[in-house]
């Protein structure tokens, strides 16, 4: 069973949920040594091809794939990706008419729509079939914690909405006692430079965030819709590390949004949650709507039920963006 994002990660006072945070915490301890003693000892292999790691520093729900997908797209490189949530181990390549998200993910399948997309859980492998099958360049989405692989570019993805007392750091502990999935100043330490990536309606960074971060590089990148949301009355459910923020983004961009149901990152939709949707749908008589990686979870019978709602990365600054880019 798949648990829902606590809110209470994001929190900066440490008199939420203070029991639990103190229980957790010598599990933290573990998690972050583990992780430290594996970068430490790997000895990186070449991937056979630039390669730009877009990775986070926290345990989902930073906004990752929108970011991949935008510099696979400028850049005419190949995605890899452990393909989280599918069957395959590969190294294969994503076939949108043949696989489905219980095969190779929900994040693959949507980005194989119009990229080169491999899935591997092996990742060098992984890289040396995309190689070998032309990518002039591979966009690893996820694994700055991973060191199998020597890499190019690293880029860390960093959600800048600090509304409502959310800070995407939390207090600065480590899972599971927090959202890190290492201590800030050791991810930070091995980027190249991060991107700070805004939901639309917020006019500026928060300023102590962008401090936080000007040891490095800053992109700063905005979640930007690819249309209006669908009209009329809607009912809107997200399985995302922040299914929140789906909702947030739907009000600030006008929907008439009467429901709103979240789920646990990469939730597989069963009968008993398809049932529920479908009840709210009618009680409210609206429409379901819902964002990309969620659509590409739904059995194919439901996607013609549900709007799927895209957004895309856009960088502020694509001179920045290039002038980065250029020794790729």
């Amino acid at each position: 069973m798949k648990l829902a994002t606590p809110r209470w990660w994001y929190s900066r006072d440490r008199r939420v949920m203070p029991m639990t945070r103190g229980l957790l915490t010598p599990l933290s301890w573990i998690w972050a040594g583990v992780t430290a003693r594996k970068i430490a000892r790997a000895t990186p292999v070449d991937a056979g091809a630039p390669l730009i790691c877009v990775g986070n520093l926290t345990v989902g729900g930073a906004g990752k794939t929108p970011v991949v997908r935008e510099l696979a797209r400028r850049l005419g490189g190949h995605v890899l990706t452990r393909g989280y949530g599918g069957r395959e181990a590969g190294p294969l390549q994503v076939d949108p008419v043949r696989h489905t998200a219980a095969d190779v993910g929900d994040e693959p399948l949507m980005l194989a729509r119009d990229l080169p997309v491999w899935v591997s859980r092996d990742r060098p492998a992984g890289a040396k079939a995309a190689a070998l099958a032309g990518a002039r360049v591979i966009v690893m989405d996820d694994g700055h914690q991973n060191p199998s692989l020597k890499k190019t570019l690293s880029l860390v993805v960093v959600d800048g909405e600090t509304r409502n007392g959310e800070w995407p750091f939390g207090d600065g502990r480590v899972f599971p006692a927090g959202p890190m999935r290492e201590p800030l100043a050791a991810g930070l330490a091995r980027a190249d430079a991060s991107v700070l990536l805004l939901p639309a309606d917020l006019k500026a960074p928060d300023p102590e965030l962008l401090a936080t971060l000007s040891a490095k590089p800053v992109l700063i990148a905005r979640l930007a819709p690819e249309g209006p949301p669908p009209a009329g009355p809607l009912v809107g459910f997200a399985g995302i590390g922040k299914p929140w923020k789906f909702e947030r983004a739907l009000q600030a961009a006008g929907a008439d949004l009467a429901d709103f149901a979240p789920f646990p990152d990469h939730f597989a939709y069963d009968a008993a949650a398809l049932k529920l949707l479908d009840e709210r749908a009618e009680q409210f008589r609206a429409s379901l709507v819902t964002t990309e990686k969620d659509w590409a979870r739904l059995p194919p019978d439901w996607r013609a039920k549900v709007a799927s709602w895209p957004v895309r990365a856009v960088f502020e600054d694509e001179a920045a963006l290039d002038r980065l880019l250029a020794g790729i």
